[in-house]
């Protein structure tokens, strides 16, 4: 076997290697950060590009050559993206704290808290394991705006395929101080009412293999819960894989069968998180705003009675926190979108239906954790079971969102296009007039079209849910 080596590239046995360049997309900054899989996109040279990239533009407008912490879920291919990125950082002169896995608020919170000028996590969220993701944070503890990422983009198109000047007596170090991740946990238990208590408590926790499998029981255990746990041990092979807060069913299943209070899922590095009642009954972010919003505004702690959700947010929750004399603010799906509304009202609660929650009053970043433990403060303050609470609440519009695979990014990106899905559309919009919606919409994350319909009728829905999936399948999925 020859392997011969040319200035930006590679070739084995007659097949030659792309550049970093060669992989790039149109746009490498997606919704949350940098996300794709493993080996295509996301390779060793990239995360060391990247990692350049970052340390010159951290380096220009902060004019310091401070600390950038790394976290990272459990993911096999974390390890090599973290250990890849430091070094292009570190290769600047950039000093790197990696505290190992731990949740994405975890390093949020870190990076605020601490000399950092900025954080890293390694993590594609609630994708599954072959894929990974690259997401920034600034020294606010907030993920990093768009001026930095788009200066960080434009300096790695420049430099790429090029050499990296390294000088070896100013480069940075890695330390692994994993033990400031309890300084999160301490966090989380002070932002709970003073002396609160979960004895006689049974929570079952889905950590699905993840970056809260550490954290999340001992939080809980510490607070006098009794504590049941799933898929708990950091797993790269089955992060997400049919469990977690996409996959419900197996803690729907152990909630009842254990008997439990309630339930808790969280996705692969824990910015969000889904709740089961003592029902088995699944309890979305619509529902945990609902009853958060309402606590907090008895306790007069809601700017202006206000919320804010996303165009997926349900009609009837809408509807029925409008009677409590409530106003929902609807955004874009995203939680940067939430965020960045949050910040322009000055609500302090908003989120996401799959369960991305965010409360200014505690953190200014998604937290599943910290909202998992909220809501059993909240249901232990209020000497109810959830099940009860949510039955007080509302009844949600019957909706229904499917997913479709397009693989073609032009073409899901560009969906507004497709003469035929407009069409359809407004055809179905026509039809249910103000008793429904539709909402169609690219995923940021994969290669994905959305397609929900909401209305007050479950066969109209399904009827206008496959009309329209079929539209997409037959113009845009081929």
């Amino acid at each position: 076997m020859v392997l011969s080596f040319t200035k930006n590239s590679t070739s084995l046995n007659g097949f030659s290697a792309f550049k970093p360049s060669d992989r790039l997309p149109s746009k490498l900054f997606g919704t949350d950060g940098i996300r794709g899989k493993v080996g295509d996109l996301l390779t060793p040279n990239l995360a060391l590009e990247v990692g350049v990239a970052a340390a010159t533009v951290w380096r220009e407008f902060k004019a310091t050559e401070g600390v950038v912490i790394i976290g990272q879920d459990s993911r096999n291919s974390s390890d090599m993206l973290s250990m890849a990125i430091a070094s292009g950082l570190t290769s600047l002169g950039l000093e790197v704290w990696n505290v190992g896995l731990c949740p994405t608020p975890c390093v949020a919170y870190l990076t605020k808290t601490t000399e950092a000028i900025g954080g890293i996590m390694i993590s594609a969220s609630h994708n599954p394991p072959e894929d990974n993701g690259i997401k920034f944070f600034g020294s606010e503890g907030t993920k990093l705006d768009k001026l930095l990422t788009s200066a960080i983009e434009n300096t790695l198109r420049k430099n790429i395929d090029g050499d990296i000047s390294v000088k070896g007596d100013k480069c940075g170090k890695v330390s692994q101080p994993h033990h400031l991740v309890q300084n999160y946990t301490h966090f989380l238990r002070a932002s709970l009412p003073q002396d609160m208590d979960f004895s006689g408590m049974r929570i079952v926790l889905d950590l699905g293999w993840g970056a809260s499998v550490e954290l999340a029981p001992a939080v809980f255990q510490a607070l006098g819960a009794e504590v049941i746990s799933l898929h708990c041990r950091p797993d790269g092979d089955r992060i997400n894989v049919n469990c977690g807060s996409t996959h419900l069913d197996k803690l729907q299943k152990a909630v009842q069968d254990y008997g439990a209070d309630m339930g808790f899922a969280f996705d692969g590095d824990a910015d969000r998180v889904m709740a089961v009642d003592a029902l088995g009954r699944v309890i979305c972010g619509d529902y945990i705003l609902y009853l958060w919003g309402k606590y907090l505004k008895e306790k007069n702690q809601l700017p202006d009675n206000l919320l804010v959700g996303t165009v997926m947010a349900n009609l009837g929750f809408e509807v029925a926190w409008q009677k409590l004399g409530g106003k929902l603010l609807r955004t874009a799906v995203g939680d940067q979108y939430v965020q960045a509304a949050m910040w322009e009202t000055g609500a302090m609660l908003g989120g996401e239906q799959s369960g991305h929650i965010l409360c200014h009053h505690h953190h200014f970043s998604g937290d599943g954790l910290q909202t998992a433990l909220q809501l059993t403060a909240l249901v232990r303050q209020k000497g109810d079971c959830l099940a009860s609470l949510v039955n007080e609440s509302f009844t949600p519009y019957p909706q229904v969102l499917k997913n479709v695979r397009v693989e073609n990014r032009e073409k899901r990106l560009n969906w507004q296009d497709c003469d035929a899905l407009q069409e359809g559309i407004d055809r179905a919009q026509i039809a249910m007039g103000n008793q429904g919606r539709v909402l169609v919409r690219p995923s940021g994350t994969e290669p994905l079209i959305r397609v929900m319909v909401e209305a007050q009728n479950q066969d109209i829905v399904d009827h206008w849910t496959n009309y329209l999936v079929k539209i997409v399948q037959e113009n845009l999925a081929n």
